[in-house]
């Protein structure tokens, strides 16, 4: 909506500026309409003429200021008419100026005192009476039609401001009724969430916690799968927890803040991993810092299911000026031009970073092992209209190999 409404008010600036050079060319018109019409009689001194320019000229100053003009134009050509010549052509910037003044939406007061301080010179100019009646007749058809044109021309730009306004209206009333529509489906998937696996997973974890208890009082070693389906069953609650939280919109959910948890937990079950910081540190995005968390768990939990035997992991965290690097490697048993079968894992890596406007990049390691690679802007584009993650992918142009 904010850049539909600045190309809008930049399209009414644009139209401005050509209005206001379009009245300079009328302007100049009837400047040489007045002043150098055959037949006309010429200003035979600089005041006749500089009275035809400034009233013929005034006309350019219509838009912006039209009672003024009106005001200043119906003197001059007064003035020229009653000293040069009361023909037709020092009617024409009179009759334009009322023309724009009524269409600007003017006081009637200044339109109706010009049109008969005109029409008042026009007859004490001293023509013949038959000449000056006809004239003068004409002269008043002139006047009403051009207020008469006016007015149709103001009431047909006030109704289409008005099917613009209506377009404006309906078009924010769509979109608010599909971010109504996106918060009461994300409200509902949190509810089914809850329903459905928080229960499933809290009796895992009671299973899990009463069975290393029964262990431990019987005097038993306590299996390492058992406690690692405890810790992974609690971590599973918490996860669901800030799942939860986000879709209701009361949380921000996991970020940079808590990969060191998560590199703690996957040393804990088996994994050999380090993590690096580098750069300025400072405050990130939700959006960011939720994708960023998201990447190196994703990343540490396939390094677990594909490296094979007792591999190890490094992360690296990258604050640059414009963007934040996750990186993730292995030393597994990965190695260049190995075949990968595309799964979902990476796939939800790559609709998460082209989300935001950033790259990815997974895939074997020259010295062996696999890599991936996120590169986060620190200010992320909103993606195109329309646009699937797999377009926005292809369009920001980053390679991708995948596992899952």
């Amino acid at each position: 909506m904010g850049g539909t409404l600045i190309g809008r008010q930049g399209l009414a600036g644009l139209r401005g500026w050509r209005g206001v050079a379009f009245d300079a060319v009328i302007g100049v018109v009837l400047a040489v309409d007045v002043l150098l019409l055959p037949g006309v009689p010429r200003p035979s001194n600089a005041l006749d003429l500089a009275l035809g320019l400034v009233g013929a000229l005034a006309v350019a100053g219509s838009r912006r200021r039209p009672a003024a003009a009106l005001l200043l134009c119906t003197g001059c050509m007064l003035a020229y008419a009653l000293r040069v010549h009361p023909g037709p052509s020092a009617a024409f910037p009179v009759l334009v100026a009322i023309h724009m003044a009524v269409r600007a939406g003017g006081k009637r007061l200044p339109v109706q005192l010009s049109a008969l301080a005109f029409l008042a010179g026009y007859l004490a100019s001293g023509q013949p009476a038959p000449t000056s009646a006809q004239s003068t007749a004409l002269l008043l058809g002139w006047f009403l039609a051009s207020v008469a044109m006016a007015v149709v021309g103001r009431h047909r730009r006030a109704y289409l401001e008005q099917l613009e306004q209506r377009a404006l209206d309906a078009e924010r009333t769509r979109e608010e009724a599909a971010l109504r529509r996106a918060g009461e489906e994300r409200l509902r998937i949190a509810r089914e969430l809850h329903d459905s696996l928080t229960h499933s997973i809290s009796i895992i974890k009671l299973q899990a916690g009463v069975a290393v208890h029964l262990a431990r009082k019987r005097g038993e070693e306590v299996p390492d799968a058992l406690l690692a389906i405890q810790e992974a069953s609690g971590e599973a609650m918490r996860e669901l927890r800030a799942t939860l939280e986000v879709l209701r919109g009361t949380g921000g959910g996991h970020g940079v803040d808590r990969i060191e948890d998560l590199v703690e937990r996957s040393r804990t079950a088996g994994l050999p991993t380090g993590v690096t910081v580098g750069g300025r540190e400072r405050p990130l995005g939700d959006a960011v810092d939720r994708a960023a968390y998201r990447i190196v768990q994703e990343a540490l939990t396939n390094v677990t299911r594909h490296a094979g035997p007792e591999p190890r992991a490094t992360v690296r965290i990258e604050y640059g000026d414009r963007e934040l690097v996750v990186q993730v490697d292995d030393d597994g048993t990965a190695a260049p031009g190995d075949g990968l079968v595309p799964g979902v894992g990476l796939t939800g890596m790559r609709e998460r970073v082209t989300a935001l406007g950033g790259r990815l990049r997974a895939g074997p390691r020259p010295e062996g092992g696999f890599s991936v690679r996120a590169e986060l802007p620190l200010d992320p584009l909103p993606p195109a209209d329309g646009g699937t993650a797999a377009g926005a992918a292809g369009a920001a142009g980053a390679p991708l190999e995948e596992v899952s």
